[in-house]
């Protein structure tokens, strides 16, 4: 899809990843608003030139409020960036609305921003939905259960989309970096829980974290070319073939490499 003249929605737009695309649609002539639970935004708008919007996006309201800003200001929605995400819970001893908050922001805010984008989208035979998860979903994450959970239903949930909506002229992509160097991952160098530490080493030491503006330059060319899987980190296409082509093995090469994190950090 040609993004010139087109409205564009990004959530999760105060920094990170969410930005970078911001910045980059803006760039290529695309009318955006940015959007995030943080005052950030507001910040992010001005330095981009465009429009802002605070607020909850992983509540069925706040994306029914989003939304209908993005229509009052920019026009109607031709494409949105379903980017706003949390790491969650990191094993089995987050409580109920933990995991709930996890599946909210990294799931049900995608499902619930379809829900209201798709009927216009069908009427008007186009649209174009991105879908921000992580090679977390493609793979796993060592140490971050609730981040590798609701990763791996985003891309169930925008496969889901792409097959069923596909030849009624809607289009879908589906981003799946390792590490990138935003608030997110840098959080999880000074965390407070063992977990969270050496989730954040088997990003960094898996492969090169990316600078934002490298992931959005390969966000765009992907939403140019309508192409489904983004992978600014190509090696996670090999590690995912060889997860599909011995499963058994793979478990037992990341069971490797988790024993491995756990005897660094105790040296």
């Amino acid at each position: 899809m040609e993004v010139r003249e087109k409205t564009a929605v990004v959530t999760g737009a105060a920094s990170g990843i969410g930005r970078a695309v911001a910045t980059a649609l803006a760039a290529r002539g695309a009318r955006v608003m940015v959007a995030d639970i943080s005052s950030g935004v507001h910040d992010a708008g001005a330095e981009i030139g465009a429009a802002a919007w605070q607020g909850d996006v992983s509540a069925p309201d706040g994306i029914r409020d989003l939304l209908a800003a993005a229509e009052a200001q920019l026009g109607p929605v031709d494409l949105y960036f379903a980017n706003a995400g949390i790491i969650g819970p990191p094993g089995l001893s987050g409580d109920e609305a933990e995991w709930d908050r996890a599946f909210d922001v990294n799931v049900r805010a995608h499902i619930r921003a379809a829900q209201q984008l798709i009927p216009g989208w069908q009427q008007r035979g186009e649209g174009y939905f991105v879908s921000t998860a992580s090679a977390a979903g493609l793979l796993t994450q060592i140490g971050q259960a609730a981040y590798s959970v609701t990763k791996h239903a985003a891309i169930g949930f925008a496969e889901w989309l792409s097959v069923t909506y596909g030849d009624d002229g809607i289009r879908v992509s589906c981003l799946a970096p390792m590490g990138v160097n935003t608030p997110l991952l840098r959080g999880g160098e000074t965390a407070d829980s063992d977990a969270d530490r050496t989730a954040n080493r088997a990003v960094t030491s898996a492969g090169k974290v990316l600078e934002p503006a490298d992931v959005a330059d390969v966000v765009m060319a992907a939403v140019e070319s309508e192409t489904f899987l983004i992978l600014p980190h190509p090696e996670v296409l090999e590690m995912y073939r060889m997860k599909g082509s011995d499963y058994d093995r793979w478990l037992r090469g990341m069971r490797r490499y988790q024993r491995t994190l756990a005897e660094s950090a105790a040296h």
